[in-house]
């Protein structure tokens, strides 16, 4: 037993037998875990028993310093501040899922035409909205899936409203062209409802809706549209067969399964796979933090708390472990307003969908393990190539701009094997000289590292710096200014010819680069790091470009001021929109003569 700052057994007896949230806190005063009973005393006292705990809960208990313990007023209550104290504390002992942005949707808006979009966020009731999609790429392929088939337009209403002509989306038959009523309005909404009823999973439902049309078409003689609904019927079919893998009913599921390395004892995965109208719309892996050890229900049961709550939640959840499920089905049925259902036992189609996810998982796993034993040894051969035994977390920087405009910098950072792409961060370069890429650098770094002589954060292992001896100068006097005199510092220089597997190694105060062979490990983590900073960095510079030239291209011209500019921007949906306008449309826009659309076309063109 670990010797405490208070009397485990008198504090124990004092609880009462109530449902709650247990902290348990080390000598530090930080949280290590957080937990909840139906019985407060009996769950707290077990940790205190004598036999019975696994290692790394004895590990736990071990660092226990003090406990401190809320009351709720029921099982459910408790799950939903436990799971809230979890992701607000992060603590070392509890699994830990990384905390997704919303899921991404089809949205078919409630407009007089409606508009088939992509979105993410809170959902309007004015809108039809379908989904989840487990990633953005499913969403963007449905929605092109759709456009062919269904011609519904994808524009945003400020373009909508203003076209005179109908663009380049009805030239290749991908819209029918409502905007400029090319198509009737009961014509556009029957589209758009079996786009719907697609969505929904009803298949049968809009074939059968469609080859009665054609019909209709052929026995009034307009073969033109009746070949147009054959069309549509074609290609309906080849979806259904080849996009999705399809249970013939409507179910809309969400399917969790589970695998561990080593029966339990390494690392696990988490694998989601989403069911809606019948269809499996693809899966989602996730890899928890400080799972080894735990069994695979506890795993689970932690998922679906950190995962639904506060998100929206199907009628049905399927789970290959027997969970405690009662109260997070009542938690999620009061979230939701309706009936949701945790079914640990499937049978028939849900048992084909809960063995796919689970063989996803484990192919998941395996992939996750092989690509972190080849960072391993990358990471292992760059120690022993640098003679840094102890690396680990390294960060790099690197500056982008075009011609000194729009100057970015960037800083990646890679630690436990791994790209951390939550802490990347960009650096707007602004008041210095266009084009010194010198300053930039200094400027960036001491932005990056004043922090760390005030007592905040931690100097990583090593600090990378994309460039030569120059930069790699500048960047040792500024952590010399900072007092950071013991930082690990080197740049990477792009070799002869700028050729991969030619890159120099650059030391400060050292004249001799080192340069590693082409197929050196250390080499490839060092060009990965690299690579990552220089994507990261040009990515925000083009975004920062794009912006700035959007706004000054139309003030650079003579007569265009604020209140124009912004009547040209919302007639035509944004700069691209005005670059495509002609002279007459532009002359349509509020306070555009013919001549000031005359000399707008020539600026721009």
């Amino acid at each position: 037993m670990a010797e405490f700052s208070f009397n485990a057994r008198a504090f124990c007896s004092s609880l009462p037998s109530q449902p709650g949230v247990y902290r348990m806190m080390n000598v530090a005063g930080q949280v290590i875990y957080v937990g909840k009973a139906i019985d407060l005393k009996k769950r707290v006292s077990s940790y205190f028993q004598k036999t019975g705990l696994g290692p790394r809960t004895q590990l736990m208990v071990s660092q226990i310093s003090g406990i401190e313990t809320t009351v709720t007023r029921s099982e459910a209550e408790a799950l939903l501040l436990e799971n809230n104290l979890i992701k607000t504390l992060t603590p070392k002992y509890n699994i830990l899922f990384r905390d997704d942005k919303s899921y991404p949707y089809v949205v078919l808006s409630g407009h007089r035409f409606p508009r088939l979009g992509f979105y993410r966020g809170a959902l309007d009731k004015k809108n039809h909205y379908f989904g989840p999609f487990p990633n953005a790429g499913m969403v963007r392929e449905s929605i092109q899936l759709l456009q062919k088939v269904f011609r519904i337009r994808t524009c945003e209403d400020s373009v909508f409203s203003n076209r005179t002509r109908p663009c380049l989306l009805y030239q290749i038959k991908r819209c029918s062209a409502p905007c400029v009523n090319l198509v009737a309005e009961d014509a556009y909404r029957e589209d758009a409802r079996d786009a719907a009823l697609f969505l929904q999973g009803k298949q049968t439902e809009v074939l059968e809706s469609i080859t009665k049309k054609m019909r209709e078409a052929a026995n009034f003689q307009e073969y033109e549209q009746a070949a147009l609904f054959r069309d549509q019927i074609q290609s309906l079919r080849k979806i259904r067969e080849k996009q999705f893998v399809d249970s013939g009913r409507a179910l809309d599921a969400d399917v969790v399964a589970c695998i561990a390395e080593n029966n339990g004892n390494g690392r696990v995965c988490v694998n989601l796979a989403m069911i809606r109208g019948g269809r499996h719309l693809g899966d989602k892996s996730f890899f928890p933090q400080n799972a080894e050890g735990y069994d695979l229900p506890s795993v689970v049961e932690a998922f679906l708390a950190q995962h639904y709550l506060n998100r929206s939640t199907p009628h049905l959840i399927i789970v290959g472990e027997k969970i405690q499920r009662e109260a997070l089905q009542t938690l999620l049925a009061e979230q939701s307003g309706r009936k949701v259902a945790i079914n640990s036992n499937p049978i028939g189609d849900r048992r084909m969908w809960l063995d796919m996810a689970t063989e996803n998982a484990r192919l998941a796993l395996e992939q996750m393990l092989s690509r972190q034993a080849s960072q391993e040894e990358r990471l292992q051969a760059l120690q022993q190539a640098l003679d840094m035994p102890g690396l680990g977390r390294i960060e790099c920087f690197d500056v982008s701009h075009t011609l000194g405009e729009a100057t970015i910098a960037s800083c990646v950072v890679y630690d436990n094997f791994s790209m951390r792409a939550s802490e990347y961060r960009r650096y707007n370069i602004n008041g210095l000289t266009p084009g010194d890429d010198y300053a930039a650098m200094r400027d960036v770094l001491s932005h990056r590292y004043h922090k760390i002589t005030e007592g905040e954060g931690r100097l990583p292992d090593l600090i990378l710096i994309d460039g030569g001896k120059g930069q790699v100068g500048v960047a040792q006097e500024v952590l010399v200014e900072l007092g950071l005199n013991d930082a690990n510092l080197l740049g990477v220089a792009k070799g002869e010819e700028r050729k991969a597997g030619l890159e120099q190694l650059i030391f400060p105060g050292k004249q001799k680069p080192l340069q590693l062979p082409k197929d050196h490990p250390g080499l490839h983590l060092i060009q990965q790091i690299r690579d990552e900073a220089h994507r990261f960095a040009i990515y925000g510079h083009r975004a920062k470009l794009g912006k700035s030239r959007t706004s000054s291209s139309l003030e650079q011209i003579n007569g265009i001021g604020a209140k124009r500019r912004q009547s040209l921007l919302a007639r035509f949906g944004g700069l691209k929109g005005v670059l495509t306008a002609s002279i007459e449309e532009l002359q349509q826009a509020d306070g555009i003569s013919r001549a000031l659309a005359e000399r707008i076309y020539k600026e721009l063109h």
